[in-house]
């Protein structure tokens, strides 16, 4: 009897499970959030990732992973925390019986106008439309994103403000993203630069247009997002210096003396307007899964510009940089795909250029220095550029954005940074060489190493480094030791 029994069980198992795996997919969503049995949209992990189709493949025709199944961590807990009204209104008309599955049927469209989108449509990081509206203009941020607020910083003084010296050089260097937490007390950095940088990127954007500012369809979320972020961290940052009117929706920037009325105003021209720094924003695509560049404000590139970037996804924006296809792609991508919203992090990249060339895309005149060792330059001409790089998610759209900015710092500074000429010496001379040839140095060697190797010679006589110091990696990374004593005295504070 008990044998009978058990193989009427199995059959019944085996008729349902055929049946299962018979229905769509989106039925079987259905069926398993009403059984409280759906995946988590945190991982992805749970399910191989499946291939695209020969339509979907990209230019190498090589198999790309199909990451449409694949979402970040849902942020939509933290309603119940911060707005408790939306969240208890949300289930009821939203009708929502799980957000795993409400958000993998009526993903938002990454060409979807949010202020005209079905309002059950939802974002990567699990927020309906609807709740998006509900909660208006500049939410609590902070909780949302679970990235806090910066510091006050109320000993800054914007005249005699330097930025931090980042010194990102690495040995033995090889090309990686070479990533760290993020400091949120520095996410945007003010110097004594200030006026002059947002001046300079308002006449280039006067100048440029589109190739330096633009956004797609799709974008806007993530633009008004972005620009309210940037605004609360000036305000909590530095209260001396900014004000927000939210009542009037005013802006008051007291460096610059300037108002910005952000009903009226773009919030990119609001963020050209007050933040000297660059940004570009990613989005997911809905019917991928991948991330494409839809907007942003670019001041700062070198060898390219926003109007040949945008529109594009992260590998094709990536491909002119050696050992990206092969190396970093996939891992980018799968990260991209998953990064959480209250992980951002930070990282650098540099160069050597004669004088301090900001904006220079494809053609420009400076690039000219570049085709030649000119033996009439001074090391007095001579920088070291960072594009000081800092990576997060934003929580309402989801939506992935980088923001860098140029800082240059003269070769001649080195001479009173222990280690730094020796370990930039090092990646002159070995670094490998499609990686230095995509760093483009060769014009300013003939000038910059013989100042490094004199520099060098003279820390070891003053005993600022040992004489057979092996160059490797500091551990003050991206900085030098004892450079914060340094980096104060410049400053006054």
């Amino acid at each position: 009897m008990g044998g009978i029994i058990l193989l009427a069980l199995a059959v019944a198992f085996l008729v349902s499970s055929i049946s299962y795996l018979s229905v769509s997919k989106q039925q079987r969503g259905i069926l398993l959030s009403r059984l409280s049995l759906h995946r988590r949209r945190s991982s992805g992990a749970s399910t191989p990732p499946r291939f695209l189709s020969q339509e979907k493949k990209d230019s190498s025709n090589s198999s790309s992973p199909d990451y449409v199944d694949t979402f970040p961590p849902s942020r939509r807990f933290i309603l119940d925390e911060v707005r408790p009204d939306i969240a208890e209104k949300s289930k009821y008309s939203l009708n929502y019986l799980s957000q795993s599955a409400g958000c993998q049927q009526t993903p938002l469209a990454i060409d979807a106008n949010f202020s005209t989108a079905e309002g059950t449509a939802f974002t990567p990081t699990g927020f309906s439309v609807e709740e998006v509206r509900s909660l208006g203009d500049f939410p609590d941020y902070a909780a949302l994103s679970g990235v806090p607020l910066p510091k006050p910083y109320p000993e800054f003084d914007v005249k005699r403000a330097k930025a931090k010296p980042y010194r990102p050089l690495r040995w033995a260097y090889h090309q990686t993203m070479s990533f760290s937490k993020m400091d949120s007390d520095w996410w945007l950095e003010l110097e004594n630069t200030y006026v002059n940088r947002v001046k300079q990127r308002q006449d280039l954007f006067a100048k440029h247009g589109k190739r330096v500012l633009d956004s797609l369809p799709g974008s806007e979320l993530a633009c008004k997002e972005l620009m309210e972020m940037c605004l609360e961290f000036l305000c909590a940052r530095y209260p001396h210096y900014f004000r927000l009117d939210k009542c009037e929706m005013i802006f008051h920037n007291d460096i610059l003396r300037t108002q910005s009325n952000l009903k009226q105003e773009h919030p990119l021209h609001t963020i050209l307007n007050n933040i000297p720094e660059d940004f570009g924003i990613t989005l997911r695509d809905d019917k991928t899964g991948y991330y494409y560049l839809r907007a942003g404000v670019i001041c700062s590139s070198l060898g390219w510009d926003l109007g040949v970037k945008l529109g594009m996804r992260l590998d094709e924006i990536h491909q002119p940089i050696p050992d990206y296809k092969e190396k970093m792609r996939f891992s980018m991508d799968r990260y991209f795909a998953k990064k959480p919203t209250d992980k951002a992090i930070q990282r650098g990249s540099w160069g050597l250029e004669v004088d301090e060339p900001l904006y220079m895309p494809a053609g420009d005149p400076h690039e000219k220095y570049r085709e030649v060792q000119d033996p009439s330059l001074d090391i007095s001409r001579m920088h070291l550029r960072v594009d000081w790089q800092t990576l997060r998610r934003l929580p309402l759209s989801g939506a992935i954005v980088f923001n860098f900015k140029a800082l240059f710092t003269p070769v001649e500074a080195f001479r009173e940074e222990p280690y730094i000429p020796s370990l930039l010496l090092r990646i002159l001379k070995n670094g490998k060489k499609n990686l230095m040839e995509y760093k483009n140095t060769w014009h300013t060697e003939h000038v910059v190493v013989p100042a490094l190797e004199a520099y060098r010679k003279e820390q070891i006589q003053k005993g600022m480094i040992p004489e057979n110091w092996d160059e490797h990696t500091l551990e003050e990374y991206p900085m030098y030791p004892r450079w914060e004593k340094r980096w104060h005295l410049e400053q006054g504070f």
